[in-house]
């Protein structure tokens, strides 16, 4: 007779097996979308509120090691309200902190305002969306499928490129590519990267990068990198 322990060993040795012959599968492109469309909605739906720490550093040209300006924020999100932002500290170049951070927090809130917000989910709503590949690829420590994503509407928070999604439940894991429409005249083409994590079940943005390069200012990037969520969270949920 089995042994309780023997019996647990070959269910997640079946489980597993199953698990990876469902990622090899190849997928159906309308249902990959479908399945991301379902993802942001649950999201959307399910995730009330939150607040977390963010921390934005600024480097000049190709030292990426000494930041020129820094601030630590605490954003505070409500649906239907939107984002506000409490400044808990800041250092280095003014210039650096005035006409870069501080208008990217404003505008940052300003994306997020009701009406304004549903226009920048990663959804097919927003963007045409195709599947890059039907196979499996690691990213992140996560099986992921790749969509080329090119929104339907140009602005500086919108990318057009390359989106990773989770292969088991469509929540997004990776955005990169470059903004669709310069944030100003000074900034040129801006290259975009936002990384998320899965914190109570939904994707929540951990590390983004922003590089742009212009003849008055040169290479400048902006991290951020986002901490000590706290999500409030739909009943039943």
């Amino acid at each position: 007779m089995q042994s309780a322990e023997t019996r647990a060993m070959a269910v997640v040795s079946i489980l597993l097996l199953l698990s990876a012959r469902f990622l090899a599968q190849e997928r159906d492109p309308a249902q990959v979308i479908r399945q991301v469309d379902g993802a942001v909605a649950a999201r959307v739906n399910n995730v009330l509120g939150f607040t977390d720490i963010e921390r934005y550093s600024v480097y000049r040209g190709n030292d990426e090691s000494h930041p020129v300006a820094e601030m630590t924020v605490r954003d505070t999100y409500k649906k239907g309200v939107g984002k506000s932002y409490a400044v808990l500290s800041e250092s280095g170049s003014s210039l650096a902190l005035r006409i870069g951070l501080k208008p990217l927090l404003r505008n940052e809130a300003n994306i997020n305002l009701p009406g304004n917000v549903e226009r920048s989910w990663f959804d097919s709503a927003n963007f045409d969306m195709k599947l890059k590949s039907a196979g499996v690829q690691e990213l992140n420590g996560r099986a992921c499928l790749a969509l080329t994503v090119t929104p339907k509407e140009k602005a500086p928070n919108m990318i057009e490129g390359t989106l990773w999604v989770d292969a088991r439940d469509g929540t997004i894991v990776q955005i990169e590519g470059v903004a669709s429409k310069s944030p100003s005249i000074f900034a040129g083409t801006t290259r975009m990267m936002r990384q998320y994590v899965n914190i109570d079940g939904f994707p929540m943005a951990t590390h983004a990068r922003a590089e742009s390069n212009s003849a008055l200012f040169g290479r400048t990037v902006v991290t951020i990198d986002y901490i000590d969520y706290k999500l409030e969270i739909k009943a039943g949920k």
